[in-house]
């Protein structure tokens, strides 16, 4: 643990999309808290995310001295012209180099550059569909460069990615830990090839992400999405396709889970309507008293948190693709990782799975293999 001068240790620098909301950025930011709460309750903890005062809600209390900010992101999205990363990799990396021309953001600035540690924790969000957020890896780059801190990046999903110019590349070298979460972002990061590259919250799975009342589960569970779909109306294609393979398994029980409160109403309205029983599990429900998933269960899943968190409960599933170049990276990490689940796209109407989901031993690995990622970021006890 790096101490400074007045024998106070200094922070932790968490940066993560939090706060958009959505299940699987939350679960994240929410794993590393929890982690950070159990090694290191007596350092301070700054979570640097999107929308601190909705991340507060889900997270306050996770780590006894977390407090929450948007520095990066804020500058991130001011310098956004267009799609140019290196513009915006260029505009935030002067701001955290020069503080005083920000005024309204140099007091954090000044935070971020005395942290011990600056980590940008995973998810799917340092891409080419949101190439601007390159700019993170830039101010991280920065403040260590001025605070001499260590830097990691972990659990990322560097595909479709945002390179034109080899930026990104670039700046992933300047990190001292890097970690991926998929075979072609280990390929792109230039690390050597891993059964063992996982998501971050396989470094905290176990029963408090699930529901206690597990008999009480629907039979299937459906997640579906509007976000990132190929096509105006591949939504409602989708669900409209999702209602007839439950026509076709004769399933009757089932529940929708609500991912993203904002993005997912207009699909969600729609698959109400055309499965009327259908039980629907909101975000703060799901957040507050887990996922409801159980060993044997059917899902359909178009998100990949669910995949993750579902499949490590033991359920067999169906994972859709409604975006090539992003989500079917994402469920085939899971499916050769061990889900085992089937990926599938429309119209094909699949049988019901009767296999798939984690093995014990398998989620063991996995943790293990984060927990030593852990340790390479926080030192020795991290795990």
């Amino acid at each position: 643990m790096v101490l400074p001068s007045d024998g106070e240790p200094r922070p932790y620098y968490l940066v993560c999309p939090a706060g958009i909301p959505n299940y699987g950025d939350e679960l994240i930011a929410i794993t590393w808290l929890r982690h950070l709460a159990r090694v290191a309750p007596e350092v301070d903890v700054v979570v640097d995310c999107l929308y601190p005062e909705v991340a507060v809600r889900h997270m306050d209390g996770v780590h006894p001295r977390a407090r929450f900010t948007s520095v990066l992101w804020r500058l991130c999205l001011r310098h956004w012209p267009g799609d140019d990363p290196e513009a915006t990799c260029a505009g935030v990396a002067d701001a955290v180099r020069t503080p005083t021309s920000v005024p309204e953001l140099a007091d954090g600035i000044s935070v971020l550059r005395g942290a011990a540690v600056v980590h940008l924790v995973g998810g799917g969000f340092l891409n080419g569909i949101w190439p601007v957020f390159v700019g993170l890896l830039a101010g991280i780059a920065v403040a260590a460069e001025t605070g001499d801190a260590r830097t990691a990046m972990t659990g990322q999903g560097l595909w479709p990615p945002a390179d034109a110019a080899g930026s990104t590349r670039s700046l992933i070298g300047r990190f001292d830990v890097v970690d991926v979460r998929d075979t072609a972002s280990a390929e792109f990061a230039g690390l050597a090839p891993s059964a063992d590259h996982c998501d971050d919250v396989f470094l905290g799975f176990g029963p408090h992400l699930l529901r206690a009342d597990e008999e009480r589960v629907p039979e299937v569970m459906v997640s579906v999405q509007s976000l990132l779909t190929e096509n105006e109306g591949a939504a409602e294609a989708t669900v409209r396709f999702v209602s007839e393979v439950l026509r076709a398994w004769r399933v009757t029980d089932v529940g929708l889970l609500e991912c993203s409160p904002d993005k997912d109403r207009d699909v969600l309205a729609i698959a109400q309507m055309l499965l009327p029983g259908a039980r629907r599990y909101s975000l703060g429900d799901v957040l507050a008293h887990g996922l409801p998933a159980r060993a044997g269960q059917c899902w359909i899943s178009t998100r990949f948190h669910p995949h993750m968190v579902a499949g490590a409960a033991g359920a067999h599933g169906v994972a859709l693709v409604v975006r090539d170049d992003y989500y079917d990276i994402k469920h085939r990490s899971l499916i050769d990782s061990g889900s085992a689940w089937r990926l599938l796209r429309p119209p094909e109407i699949p049988e019901r799975p009767t296999t798939g989901g984690y093995g014990a031993e398998r989620l063991a690995e996995l943790r293990t293999a984060k927990l030593a990622v852990a340790e390479r970021i926080y030192g020795r006890g991290s795990g």
